[in-house]
């Protein structure tokens, strides 16, 4: 018993007034994964196939299969030929299996050879429909708060993650064999999703701790649902794939939250770091001030009592107020000298250079490689580039501690290395009237 492929033309209106039958797959949602086929028009008027028995396909029935589904055709619970491919399958008790593969191409041929049927018909024939779209919407909530050291912290936080994910069937007989119950005749990804949700919550905390072992910022974690998804692959995809025919397709974090110890660790941490910049700290200062003198002019007792007491107050924490204020102040004037500092110091170390085998070196030999240093070129009145103690050309002696300056803009190369032939700055020529 097997199928074939059928024309369009041969199923037409005629055909529903014949005893032959037409097989479609039951109503299917969008998260249905799995569904027996049924008589089309079986209680029509038109249908003059009244005693049919229960379970027996009739030779020359059509089967009808829609795009993204797998049609499974069975006899006694056995597979005796399948198709991938949307169109129209004619049964034939005498042919041999024709397993369509559709874009599966050869890899179904394995999985059919352990689940087909090798005796001869059992007289219990039926057809089977497997969801080949992705299945979304797939909820899943972490029970216990996830554990997920943050570098930047430095402290074990715990997270929790609630969201959807998608599958994706990749081997629908291996599906069939292993993932859908027996004696079903529809199953819903809801109804056999107890058992892949603990393994994808296992699965989920594996990832997430990865992506902390690779520096990823736990307030990062809510936006990196196309990198989970990629964690999660790695860690189920070779599992579902080899043992249920199917994969994690996509993972979508709804929201992520803190339990109350990383929330107040996490607080700290925030509010230490922004502190640490004087003139936040400086504003926080006189933000302070500024709210006790509000405050004292509301003071219960008039507000002369409330300036009393801020006077009294100023007069025992006034030192300190101060030394606060000028200690920021301070701090925000060397952090402006430094700035400015490392803005205009550009030029590198006197008697650095660079070998040939990228590594940076102050001495006369290479700290990687031991090359040595090549010789420092010098520019000649004449116009002659030399690297000796005289002018090959002139012989002329080379200057000690000549320096150049472009006359034009004042720039300064590094007497170390090659003289330019033009200045890096302005493009005018290096001549002998930069140099000093």
């Amino acid at each position: 018993m097997g199928i074939i492929k059928a024309a369009l033309n041969s199923v037409g209106g005629a055909l529903a007034d014949q005893w032959l039958e037409i097989i479609e797959p039951d109503e299917m949602s969008d998260t249905t994964v799995f569904a027996e086929g049924k008589k089309a028009r079986s209680d029509s008027k038109r249908n003059s196939n009244k005693k049919g028995t229960e379970d027996i396909i009739t030779d020359g029935s059509i089967i009808r299969v829609y795009p993204n589904q797998f049609m499974i055709l069975t006899d006694g619970g056995k597979v005796i030929d399948y198709t991938a491919e949307e169109g129209y399958y004619k049964v034939q008790n005498a042919s041999a299996p024709s397993l369509f593969n559709g874009n599966f191409g050869d890899s179904l041929k394995e999985s059919f050879s352990r689940v087909k049927f090798g005796g001869v018909p059992s007289g219990s024939q039926k057809v089977f429909y497997i969801n080949l779209q992705e299945i979304k919407g797939i909820k899943f909530g972490t029970r216990m708060p996830v554990n997920y050291f943050d570098s930047f912290y430095n402290a074990e936080l715990f997270l929790r993650a609630h969201g959807t994910y998608s599958i994706k069937i990749t081997d629908p007989l291996l599906f069939f064999r292993e993932a859908v119950p027996r004696n079903k005749n529809r199953v819903d990804i809801n109804d056999i999703n107890e058992q892949y949700l603990n393994e994808f919550l296992e699965a989920l905390q594996s990832a997430i701790n990865q992506m902390s072992a690779d520096g990823v910022r736990i307030s990062f974690v809510a936006s990196k649902g196309r990198e989970l998804s990629k964690y999660m692959s790695t860690i189920l995809d070779d599992d579902w794939k080899a043992q249920r025919g199917m994969e994690i397709q996509s993972v979508g974090i709804a929201s992520i939250s803190y339990d109350e110890e990383s929330t107040k660790l996490i607080n700290m941490r925030n509010q230490g770091a922004m502190l640490g910049d004087p003139s936040i700290r400086e504003g926080y200062v006189q933000g302070a001030v500024a709210r006790g003198i509000e405050a004292a002019g509301s003071n219960a007792n008039g507000s002369m009592a409330g300036f009393m007491g801020v006077g009294m107050g100023m007069n025992s924490t006034g030192s300190f107020m101060n030394a606060a204020s000028a200690s920021n102040t301070r701090q925000m004037e060397q952090m402006r000298e430094a700035n400015a500092a490392n803005a205009n110091n550009t030029a590198k170390p006197a008697g650095e250079w660079k070998c040939a085998c990228g590594a940076v070196n102050t001495g006369k030999f290479c700290t990687e490689c031991g090359a040595q240093k090549p010789a420092d070129e010098w520019k000649c009145s004449c116009g002659a580039i030399n690297t000796g103690k005289f002018c090959s050309e002139c012989g002329s002696k080379r200057p000690e501690n000549r320096k150049v300056k472009c006359d034009k803009c004042g720039y300064e190369p590094d007497m170390s290395k090659p003289i330019p032939k033009f200045c890096p700055e302005c493009g005018d020529k290096i001549n002998e009237e930069d140099y000093q």
